[in-house]
């Protein structure tokens, strides 16, 4: 085999190996791509639960202040060692906004 014969050789060698890569390359972003969608969306859902959860937990805080008479010193001793002042007065407010507008 001539000398030019062999570079040939070489060269379709090195570009075949050159195109495996970037297809496997290709191939892995685009497998990341679908992983990182995965993620946001389930962080999407998570904070879409914590929201709910939280308008709700500020939906009964009100109930128990405005509707039974309580303070919400009395509403926190209730409640317990988990909340605060600040924690109801921040509930209390998450529950009066529309939906979505806590929300990003």
């Amino acid at each position: 085999m001539s000398r030019q014969s062999l570079r040939q050789v070489a060269r379709r060698s090195a570009l075949a190996a050159q195109a495996v890569r970037r297809k496997e390359r290709a191939d892995r972003e685009r497998r990341i791509e679908g992983l990182v969608v995965a993620v946001l969306t389930a962080l999407g859902e998570r904070d879409a639960a914590v929201l709910d959860a939280e308008r709700h937990a500020g939906e009964a805080l009100r109930a128990m202040i405005d509707n039974e008479g309580m303070s919400v010193r009395e509403a926190v001793d209730w409640c317990g060692s988990g909340l605060t002042l600040r924690e109801v007065h921040r509930l209390r407010h998450v529950s009066h906004d529309p939906p979505g507008r806590g929300e990003r």
